[in-house]
């Protein structure tokens, strides 16, 4: 008893009034330590919430097309003329799917262990243009793909109906003047090594484009369009036909 009534005065010298200290000091920093501990929950759940909130819009602004999956149904046959971009557009298009690409005119140079320009060269365009035939008929008989073809494979009647019985024919379709900036500086055209190759171009292009025309699908290639938007304008125009291309 002694004790208590000791510890008891002790408490009541160094504080008279405990009702006055607890106004005065305990309260308060209690009061403050709640406080600091609320605004540090708070804080760190608005910092968690701040980076929910980043994470959802930066996958937002990658677009849908990064949590699409696309089946492709039919090979996709890519036509038109020199310098439309068909090989690269191709191999964009065959990355995003994530399908074969093949390049017709490179298969042919495989089998023949000689370039386009040797083959006309060595064994004429007749020959050039059978061989391009046997080689498109292997390419449309196997799993859908993309399928980049010569300027001139579409031309062939036959040619056309194989695309359309086994695949679909998209015609890339650039201006001429596009075209004729994007080969006149390049070799490795036969059909150009005129003694004037613009207006040889320009014949070819006049000659062809009635019969590119006859394409299922068609694309404008724009001239200060990248290979990546171009691509993008060919996927989606592909994903329009569910026959042709499913997205998932």
């Amino acid at each position: 008893m002694i004790k208590n009534k000791s510890a008891l005065m002790n408490r009541h010298i160094a504080c008279p009034n405990l009702k006055f200290c607890l106004n005065m000091w305990v309260i308060p920093h209690l009061l403050k330590g709640l406080y600091m501990a609320f605004r540090a929950r708070s804080r760190h759940s608005f910092i968690k919430f701040c980076v929910r909130q980043r994470m959802a819009e930066k996958k937002g602004s990658m677009g849908m097309a990064a949590g699409q999956h696309y089946h492709l149904k039919r090979t996709v046959v890519l036509v038109g003329m020199m310098g439309s971009g068909k090989t690269a557009i191709g191999r964009a298009l065959a990355a995003a799917l994530d399908v074969p690409f093949v390049d017709s005119d490179a298969a042919i140079e495989e089998a023949a262990a000689a370039t386009i320009a040797e083959i006309f060269e060595r064994d004429g365009e007749a020959f050039f243009r059978k061989r391009e035939a046997e080689v498109l008929r292997r390419l449309l008989s196997g799993p859908p793909g993309i399928v980049s073809t010569g300027g001139g494979a579409f031309l062939s009647e036959a040619n056309r109906d194989a695309i359309a019985q086994m695949g679909v024919a998209v015609w890339l379709d650039a201006d001429l003047d596009i075209l004729w900036e994007r080969v006149r500086h390049k070799d490795t055209r036969p059909l150009l090594r005129t003694a004037d190759p613009k207006a040889t171009l320009t014949a070819i292009y006049q000659e062809r484009t009635p019969i590119y025309s006859l394409a299922g699908l068609k694309i404008t290639v724009k001239d200060n369009a990248s290979i990546e938007q171009t691509m993008r304008s060919v996927r989606d125009t592909l994903a329009s036909r569910p026959e042709i291309l499913e997205t998932r």
